[in-house]
């Protein structure tokens, strides 16, 4: 899977509604984050709880260039649950934490604005 940093990339093809709600996009709070030295890119790795039904999963995020692991502790953020778990070096990424590229290119997390209950649905 290909993810883009570029804010100046095309817009993808129009989509059907039903393809954005195969989409299954939670938010959840960070309750760890550490250094991931052994990815290729800089990385850290996530854990996120989602909730009773969703549970807590891992995530390798690259976003060490705007945050610090211990400033990240206790902040809701969206992810993607429903990809199949993808191998990132010695760890297996359960979900794909969203965000948007900065004026550099690198990740901005996407957050809810208030607190929300954890593993709600985006729509």
């Amino acid at each position: 899977m290909h993810v883009t940093h570029d804010a100046s990339a095309a817009a993808a093809p129009e989509i059907a509604f039903d393809q954005f709600l195969a989409v299954d996009i939670r938010v959840g709070t960070i309750v760890s984050a550490e250094p991931f030295p052994e990815a290729r890119k800089p990385a850290l790795k996530l854990t996120i709880d989602f909730g009773p039904v969703i549970g807590r999963k891992r995530s390798s995020a690259q976003i060490t260039e705007n945050y610090e692991p211990a400033a990240l502790i206790g902040r809701q953020v969206a992810a993607v649950v429903n990809f199949p778990p993808r191998q990132i070096g010695p760890m297996m990424s359960e979900v794909l934490t969203l965000g948007f590229p900065d004026e550099h290119g690198h990740v901005v997390l996407l957050e809810p604005s208030q607190a929300v209950p954890d593993g709600g649905r985006l729509f």
